[in-house]
Order: C-alpha cells, then structure tokens, then sequence
C-alpha cells in the first residue's frame, strides 16, 4: 500500500468516526447504570438517563422514567456512568497548528474529555475550534479560554511572537502588556472581544496591578485564571487579589522566599531547605487558608511535574524544575487535607503513541500519589473542573437540566481509578463518541511539539 493510499484511508477512517456520532435528534433513554454523579456523593446502582438533544432531562430509578414511545433505549446493565472530565489547562495553538491541535482534540473527546480550559494561545485559531466543537464539526471537547496579560518585559518570550503574529508583541487584544499607564478598562474590554472566558494573569506584574487587574475583569463579568505566582507579585499577594484560580501547586513554595524573584524568566528553583521538612508546611497553610475562605480553585497540574522529573533524571545536561517531583506531591497532599477544591490541569501533551488524553495522567497522580480516594478524584476532574470553567451550572455533574456530557465505562471506577481507561463511549451535547470509532493521532498530526 502506498503512504498517500494509507493517507487517504486514514482520512476516511477519521470522516467516519465523526459521522459515528449521532446529533440525539430523537430523545435517548439510557437504562440500568450505576452512576457515579460528580458531586462526590456515593454512586448510585440501576438508575436510568433520559437525554433530550444537549440536555439530560430526567435521572432515576431504573424503569421509573417514562419517555416518549419514540425514544431510543441504550441498555447500560454492568456499566458505569461518570460525568465527563474537564482538563483545566491545556494549550492547543502555541503555535497554531490546526492538525495537530484536531488530533489532540479528538483524543480527549475519545479519551471522556467533554471540555477543557486553554490557558492562553492564539485565540484566533482556538475561537475557531472552540466553534467547530461547539457545532459538532470536529470530535472535540468543548473549550473555554482566556486571554493573557503580563508585565512588558514578558514579551520578549518567543511564544508571544507564535501566537500574535500581525501584531506589535503586547498589543494582541488576546496578549496584552500592562504597566502602570495602561487604561484596564479598554484592556480587558478587548480581552472580552475576543470571546474569551477569563484573562490569564501570567507574570512579571506587581501585587498591585494583579490586584486592579482581577478587579476590573470581575466587574467586566470575566474570570480570573492566574498562575499561583506572578513574580514579582508572591502567592500571597495572587491569592489575595481575588483570582478565580491559581495555576501549579510547586510556585506555592516561592512564599517562604525571604526575596521574591524578579520576573518569570528566572528559573531558580523553590529552596525546599526553606520548607517543612515533613509535615505541613506553615507557610504554604497560610496561603491554604486564604485560598478556602475565598473560594480559591487549585490548579494543581501535579503530573506535570513529576513526568518531566523523571525524564530529566535521564538528561543530566537539563535544567531543574521549579520543584521536585516528591515536594509537588506534598505540597498537594497538603492542599488536599486542607480541604481545597483540586482541578485536573495537565499542561503538557502525550506523543502520538499514547493512546489516552493527559488528564488521566493527573487522575492517576492525585489517586496514587497524593492518595485522594477515587470519588474524590472523579469529583476534581469533573464539577471542580466545571467550576474552574465558570461552567458549572451546565456542566461537571449527572443531573436533570444539565448538558448529557457523560462517560461509559464497562469497569467501576471506585475500585480502581486506572478503570478509567475501559470507556465504552463519551457522550457530549447528546452525541455519541464510541470508543471502538476511535482513530488514533499520528507522528506527523502531532508532530514534535510540546
């Protein structure tokens, strides 16, 4: 078979298992799962599922529902119904690349991904796909996005240049530069125009500015998603300004710095001598405690860190992480026993060979690394994912008037949290996504990127 045969075939292969997913024109019943709801109350057995175009309309007992005689009945006996995960930071135009961001796309959906935060790109190629999903053009999750600001002297990063070509770096309505001169009021209303979700606080601003910032894009009725620390702004003074969420549990360490780096480009790592040697750390519990009274979504992307470890240790030539892999995961733990809402961000991509999205990855870290209880889990990859989206009043949890976004799996979950890897199918908006139709990215969609 020649490459351009085999291109063409794979082309039809990923055609069909577009066409695979039925718009659930006619209502659905699906009977007789036990549903795990998101909510993090315990799962339910032999309940039944009644999907009205987008929406979940009913949920009960198995045959108490009564829909219409034309309803299609889905049997789900033996099967286990959860809601479908939310990555809460991914990037899929850094630079735009419209294959490769599809190919990522399609195996999240695949992978029981129905929504995803993107963490600041080109915003005019992730408007597009976030459209295209929307409509049901693309097999893809749906994706909320935000537009990002940081001090001038951010702009010298070569990613500026990837993501606002046709503009001055610093002067894209979705890659703006703030100083002390800078009208927010004009600011964040362009941020707005380019319909994103939430401005992205990133670095090399002041406490003060990440300050007024957060509260003129709250009065403008967008979100705040903020990395954990801004530098020069520490995470106290982050957290302190009211942002909606805060990226990376590892920048948490910079607070008991008695000097706050200057600006992002400075890699030093965070001095764990400075640290709790075991235990819960004083000063990062501090930051805990602000972060739960006011609401704060943690943003953990844990896995992250201890992928990237683990492949450096291989590389002696490379440079260290901001934090090891065993402080990350302490620095969760203790997150966790405090009580605050954990996110599912990832932050980085699987090569081609791997045939699930990255969000498992930060499933797996919070199960087995960090030790949070499988409903526990399911409940950060879900209705916190939803609620770090600004999306959970249509999203995150099974319940009656919310979006029929739903995974099924043919293994129980709460036994086993690696159980998430037996999907029988994703269901978004109502469409149909079985994973037998999955077609698998290839080297040349995704390139070697990351």
């Amino acid at each position: 078979m020649t490459p351009n045969l085999r291109g063409t075939l794979r082309s039809f292969a990923i055609i069909a298992s577009m066409a695979a997913a039925p718009a659930a024109a006619e209502p659905t019943l699906y009977t007789g799962a036990t549903i795990i709801d998101g909510t993090g109350a315990p799962a339910r057995a032999g309940q039944d599922i009644l999907v009205e175009g987008e929406r979940i309309v009913a949920i009960g007992a198995a045959g108490s529902l009564t829909p219409a005689a034309s309803a299609r009945r889905v049997d789900l006996a033996g099967r286990f119904v959860i809601p479908g995960l939310i990555d809460s930071h991914v990037h899929l135009a850094t630079p735009p690349n419209r294959m490769r961001a599809e190919a990522i796309l399609r195996r999240q959906l695949y992978g029981g991904v129905t929504a995803v935060r993107d963490m600041a790109d080109d915003l005019r190629s992730v408007g597009e796909l976030s459209r295209g999903s929307l409509v049901g053009e693309i097999p893809a999750p749906d994706i909320y996005y935000a537009a990002l600001m940081a001090g001038p002297s951010f702009f010298a990063d070569p990613r500026v240049v990837a993501v606002s070509r046709g503009f001055t770096p610093g002067t894209a309505p979705w890659m703006q530069a703030i100083d002390k001169k800078t009208d927010l009021r004009t600011a964040v209303t362009l941020a707005r125009g380019t319909s994103a979700s939430a401005i992205k606080i990133y670095a090399n601003l002041p406490a003060e500015r990440v300050a007024a910032i957060t509260a003129e894009a709250h009065r403008q009725k967008l979100m705040i998603w903020a990395h954990s620390a801004v530098f020069p702004a520490r995470p106290a003074e982050v957290i302190a300004a009211g942002v909606d969420s805060v990226s990376h549990v590892c920048y948490l360490g910079y607070e008991a710095q008695p000097q706050m780096l200057a600006a992002y480009e400075d890699r030093t790592p965070v001095k764990d001598e400075l640290l709790a040697p075991s235990g819960d750390d004083p000063v990062v519990a501090r930051l805990f405690d602000a972060m739960r009274k006011k609401g704060t979504i943690l943003d953990a992307t844990g896995s992250l860190f201890v992928k990237f470890e683990a492949e450096r240790k291989a590389d002696p030539k490379a440079k260290p992480l901001r934090c090891t892999g065993a402080r990350t995961i302490r620095l969760t733990q203790q997150a966790w026993r405090a009580g605050l809402p954990i996110s599912t961000g990832t932050d980085f991509t699987n090569k081609a060979g791997d045939a699930w999205p990255e969000v498992h990855a930060e499933l797996r870290y919070l199960a087995h690394d960090v030790g949070m209880p499988p409903l526990a889990v399911i409940h950060s990859a879900t209705l916190v994912g939803a609620r770090a989206a600004g999306q959970d009043k249509d999203m995150g949890s099974i319940e009656a008037g919310k979006l029929a976004n739903f995974v099924v799996l043919t293994a129980d979950p709460l036994a086993d949290i690696d159980n998430i890897e037996h999907i029988d199918m994703t269901v978004k908006r109502g469409r149909e996504y079985r994973r037998a139709d999955y077609v698998a990215p290839t080297g040349k969609e995704l390139g070697d990127e990351n």
